[in-house]
């Protein structure tokens, strides 16, 4: 009887040992399994640590922990162009038969003919107004299916498979982790509000209203015994460089204290985050990875990275090297691990 209550005694020390150790390993679960040990880790870690920690002096109220996001090249892909591009100018080659004068207008002529050399130098002035034929002349609620029928059919060129499986799966963890810490995370990019609300919360958990973008303009119309937001063919707000903060300041109404982005694009943005009060958290992602994704920067038509490199290795921003700071780019990278 003794040596059964001795066996029962030891059996529930260490079923509670066992338990505690699950319990300590649980709460110290890497919150960024697809980083690799090094500064950019530790410098997001620590400065989440630090602006969390209310016996720390860099404490900041939940309130003011508001963290943003550039998409393209930061969140996702944007090569070999930006992916409202290529919906840009596969909805040319569907609406083609009602404008025979596309065939020899440019930018129009360039994307029928598939012509990569003419379409690599259309600028920012063809690229609107691709944007401006293809986006407008809907309801916001057309355009929404349009974009979501277009992701659900659409491969990437090279990786053949949707534009939405082309996230960054360390850039998702961080987003989680920050949002597990009491921040607000905002997207603001130079890609169309429009084209990115449908799809961003299921994909990154940013629901439509913490999305920033370029606009074209609306208007409220009667469509037949209905009431609609029609998209005109006009712009609105161009949400890039210098328009950044400025639709920073009108749509989130406070200065962020962590920004992110990939390109001279962001620059801005991030300065703007950089002369903030207090702790101030500025990352850029570098493609270094010609392997798994792309390797660019400053001679790059898309997604160009010079000046903002420049100062952000000047002025001590974390600037991530994707070869060598991510164990994997993609989130189906982890099936094969």
């Amino acid at each position: 009887m003794k040596i059964n209550k001795v066996n029962h005694r030891v059996k529930k020390t260490l079923v509670a040992v066992l338990l505690f150790a699950s319990f300590n390993a649980f709460s110290h679960q890497d919150p960024l399994p697809s980083w690799n040990e090094g500064e950019s880790k530790k410098n997001i870690l620590a400065f989440v640590e630090k602006v969390t920690q209310k016996t720390s002096p860099d404490f900041v109220p939940t309130a003011q922990r508001v963290a943003v996001f550039d998409n393209d090249g930061t969140l996702w892909s944007e090569k070999p162009v930006y992916f409202q591009l290529l919906f840009a100018m596969d909805r040319v080659k569907e609406m083609a038969a009602e404008h025979p004068e596309w065939k020899t207008t440019q930018p129009f002529k360039a994307v029928l003919e598939n012509d990569q050399q003419a379409l690599a130098k259309i600028g920012n002035k063809g690229l609107l107004e691709l944007v401006m034929a293809t986006h407008a002349g809907l309801t916001t609620a057309e355009f929404r299916q349009v974009v979501i029928t277009w992701l659900a059919k659409a491969k990437h060129p090279k990786f053949d498979r949707p534009y939405t499986e082309l996230v960054y799966q360390p850039m998702l963890e961080v987003l989680t982790y920050l949002r597990e810490n009491g921040f607000k995370t905002y997207i603001v990019s130079g890609g169309g509000i429009e084209f990115m609300r449908p799809w961003t919360e299921k994909v990154y958990g940013i629901p439509p209203e913490q999305v920033i973008g370029s606009s074209i303009k609306t208007e409220f119309q009667m469509k037949g015994a209905d009431l609609a937001l029609v998209r005109l063919p006009e712009m609105d707000f161009l949400d890039d460089k210098e328009g950044k903060p400025v639709a920073i300041q009108k749509f989130i109404g406070q200065r962020p204290i962590a920004a992110f982005g990939n390109s001279d694009g962001d620059l801005q943005m991030l300065q703007w985050t950089a002369a903030g009060e207090g702790p101030r958290f500025m990352s850029i992602v570098h493609h270094t990875d010609e392997k798994n994704e792309w390797a660019y920067d400053k001679d790059s038509h898309v997604g160009k990275l010079d000046k903002a490199l420049t100062q952000g290795q000047s002025d001590g921003w974390t600037v991530i090297d994707m070869k060598q700071d991510w164990k994997r780019i993609y989130p189906f990278q982890l099936e094969n691990n």
